[in-house]
């Protein structure tokens, strides 16, 4: 059976504002699921925390800076409720780009609110795609089991993980030295900076390696097959 993932998104925007992480699921065997403030992890296989604006800086007890972007207060009430039945639960916890960011607030970390090389990392507005970059994984780190010690990924951000949160762990820096993936000591939850879903199937780039072999180790961890 292929296994549910939650997506915490606002009601009615799965297929819409959030459709490249609901087609990349489909697409790799696990039936994705519009979740909201009411979520029950009891219902699901596992939690999918995708990109979207910045976090309210008040979440992790800063001053909006400012170089901060875009919030949305009820986005963050929706996801962090979301993230906190999961961690209660015991389930999968996957974060991608906002969702990475989220899951470091939500266990006491901080965010840099505007890099002063965001210009590597952010959208790039000339070309209207994500940069690229390369990276280097922890010896022996989840992420570098999948892809190895040295990779490249895209990029399209312009905050990230400072303070990291407690019981995460770093597992891959960016070559300039961002946060780009970390796990956590005890629980299963995964995050990455970057956008798998972005650089996998049609949407798969000569520059980058392949996303959905991450997607995929999520999904495992789910419950789903590894032959899908």
């Amino acid at each position: 059976m292929k296994p549910r993932i939650a997506v915490a998104v606002p009601e009615g925007t799965l297929e819409k504002r959030y459709r490249n992480y609901h087609e990349t699921l489909l697409a790799l065997g696990a039936r994705p699921v519009e979740a909201g403030a009411d979520i029950n992890p009891a219902e699901y296989d596992g939690l999918l925390l995708p990109g979207g604006w910045d976090i309210d800086p008040a979440r992790y007890h800063r001053d909006r800076e400012p170089g901060c972007g875009q919030t949305d207060p009820a986005l963050d009430e929706l996801q962090f409720a979301a993230l906190d039945a999961f961690v209660r639960a015991g389930k999968p916890v996957f974060g991608i780009c906002r969702g990475h960011q989220l899951i470091n607030v939500f266990f006491g970390g901080t965010l840099i609110q505007d890099l002063p090389q965001s210009p590597r990392h952010k959208w790039d507005e000339v070309t209207d795609e994500d940069r690229a970059h390369g990276s280097t994984a922890v010896p022996g780190s989840w992420i570098a089991g999948i892809y190895g010690e040295s990779f490249p990924v895209n990029s399209a951000h312009h905050q990230a993980a400072d303070a990291v949160g407690e019981g995460l762990v770093v597992d891959q820096y960016s070559d300039d030295g961002i946060v780009e993936a970390m796990h956590h000591e005890s629980l299963p939850v995964w995050c990455v900076q970057w956008h798998p879903e972005r650089m996998c199937l049609s949407r798969a780039r000569p520059d980058t390696v392949d996303g959905s072999a991450v997607i995929r180790y999520f999904i495992e961890k789910c419950g789903g097959s590894k032959e899908v």
